[in-house]
């Protein structure tokens, strides 16, 4: 009875995982011209837009000094996000000091002024 074993149903053998999605159908010429229109128009349209543009030469020119300085805020950011942290530590860092001080003269003042109980023996 140990060694019965139940086949798994579904479990799909990894040859055939990609059967059903693929589709061998060839397109008809109909859609073919369609899509290459599409794609032309859209073609047409990019190159009309990067007409548009002024002064491409200028932008191309200015790209790695763009860069540079791009690089060099990221990094003062960083650094001034570094410092608002460290503030935001010191701040908390103090207000956890004082609690805990606060604390600890607390449990002084209650152990000192404890009163012994008098063991009276009879």
């Amino acid at each position: 009875m140990a060694d019965l074993q139940i086949p798994n149903l579904n479990k799909k053998n990894g040859k055939y995982l990609f059967k059903r999605k693929l589709t061998l159908r060839r397109k008809s010429k109909r859609k073919l011209l369609s899509e290459s229109f599409l794609m032309f128009l859209s073609g047409s349209f990019l190159v009309y837009l990067n007409y548009l543009i002024p002064n491409k030469i200028v932008l191309f020119n200015n790209l790695i000094g763009n860069i540079e300085k791009s690089f060099e805020l990221i990094l003062e950011t960083i650094i001034y996000i570094w410092e608002i942290f460290l503030v935001i530590f010191i701040i908390s860092s103090l207000i956890i000091m004082l609690i805990l001080t606060i604390g600890c003269f607390y449990r002084l003042f209650k152990v000192l002024r404890r009163k012994t109980k008098q063991i009276s023996f009879k």
